[in-house]
């Protein structure tokens, strides 16, 4: 899967704020969509990412919770997590992509990675598996 089909497939599904590739941009730190808006709430529980798959989804009260798509873990500027950068979950999609939630404790800062390939291995969080997913709302 190349950066543009993921960024289609992952965040433009749902988003209220245009169609690709007018919102694409790469910062250095990843490829997305600057302008990424997700555009579903439920009453109760919040926005989410349609694109996303249950478990990596919800915003939850942060309102800038950031998704950065990544070629590969080496190609990423987060080639090794640390104690600033804590990765929480990760799984690995049904397209072969490993995602990541996680968080920048000293700051409370929600992310979530893609990886465009399978790299759960070098990964140290909790796996997720599709049996998880199933039992999550």
């Amino acid at each position: 899967m190349k950066i543009e089909e993921a960024i289609k497939n992952y965040q433009c599904v749902g988003c209220v704020s245009g169609p690709y590739p007018e919102c694409f941009s790469n910062d250095g730190n990843g490829s997305q969509c600057d302008k990424h808006c997700a555009g579903t709430t439920i009453f109760g529980i919040g926005s989410f990412f349609l694109g996303m798959p249950t478990g990596f989804n919800r915003k939850g009260s942060f309102k800038d919770t950031k998704i950065s798509i990544y070629e590969s873990l080496l190609s990423s500027t987060w080639g090794a997590y640390d104690k600033l950068n804590v990765p929480v979950w990760k799984y690995l999609d049904e397209h072969g992509n490993t995602i990541v939630r996680g968080i920048c404790p000293r700051t409370n800062y929600p992310w979530i990675h893609i990886f465009l390939e399978n790299c759960i291995l070098e990964i140290d969080c909790i796996e997720i598996t599709d049996d998880d997913l199933n039992g999550m709302d």
